[in-house]
């Protein structure tokens, strides 16, 4: 599929049922001056600018070139080259190129069960549809993937799109976050002392310490750790002793008493409490359970 070739999609009560599934796929160069939107598009698709439209799907669009604007019941966002957008089932919305660049458009329109528990994520939001990652790679050849995949719809073409979707959306996640770590030493501080909890997996740490030896402040550290790994640094120094339990739980002979110690906890009981806090079961129960199996 290349440029000005839109493609509309039937789905099967298979696909339905798949919990996500793509409608429609394309990829539009709109010049400098020209009409937009394109009049080709399906009713349910079509919109002018005075009254823009409210859709039944997600859609993700990627704008490779040009700039525009998008306006939804939010708000007024610009638009460039390297931005992603999301339009929402039920939101209102419009957008189209600036007359003087025109732009080139990717989109891909789905939907689903397992569509919307996605998107139920905070990070995306209608108050907040658009992303400025600027052109990653990784992001058009998901595009051309999909693409390929919609223009030969080989059997079970819908499955393999709905991978490249979620594997989208995820990379929308990642480069968000990694915007906030661009250049910055925190990074750094931040993977040193990762590698040193995984190399010393069973020692005890004082976190304020180390973000102190790295010249910065433990609140800030802890912030920003959050932010970068989804959980605290306590929160990830114990996730990182549960894996390691659950493995020796597994593969060794060695007591639960044993392996509490080893992996430097205070004693069998708060061991067994965060096990189960965290695997929701007991470290015998999940011992005799793996080993049957």
């Amino acid at each position: 599929m290349y440029e000005n070739q839109v493609k509309y999609l039937t789905t099967s009560e298979e696909d339905n049922n798949w919990g996500l599934y793509i409608n429609v796929a394309g990829s539009v160069k709109i010049g400098p001056t020209e009409n937009y939107p394109s009049r080709n598009h399906p009713s349910e698709y079509f919109f002018n600018w005075e009254e823009g439209r409210v859709l039944k799907e997600f859609q993700i669009n990627y704008i490779t070139e040009g700039e525009g604007i998008l306006e939804n019941t939010n708000g007024t966002f610009p638009l460039k080259k390297g931005s992603v957008f999301i339009t929402f089932p039920g939101v209102w919305h419009r957008y189209k190129p600036l007359t003087k660049t025109g732009w080139t458009e990717n989109y891909i329109g789905f939907n689903g069960e397992l569509a919307r528990k996605l998107i139920a994520q905070p990070q995306f939001d209608p108050k907040n549809p658009v992303f400025n990652f600027g052109i990653k790679e990784e992001l058009i050849d998901t595009y051309l993937k999909i693409f390929d995949l919609v223009e030969k719809e080989q059997p079970g073409y819908q499955q393999i799109a709905s991978g490249m979707i979620i594997k989208l959306l995820g990379y929308i996640i990642s480069f968000e976050k990694q915007k906030g770590f661009s250049g910055k030493t925190i990074a750094k501080v931040i993977e040193v002392i990762r590698f040193e909890m995984r190399q010393n997996i069973e020692k005890v740490f004082d976190l304020k310490a180390m973000a102190q030896n790295h010249h910065v402040s433990y609140s800030y550290f802890r912030k920003m750790f959050k932010k970068y790994t989804g959980v605290s640094p306590g929160q990830y120094h114990l996730q990182l002793r549960i894996m390691r339990a659950k493995e020796l739980l597994i593969s060794t002979d060695k007591s639960i008493k044993e392996i509490s110690y080893e992996l430097g906890f205070q004693s069998i009981f708060y061991f067994s409490n965060m096990f189960k806090k965290k695997e929701g079961t007991t470290p015998s129960h999940f011992r005799n359970k793996n080993r049957m199996e």
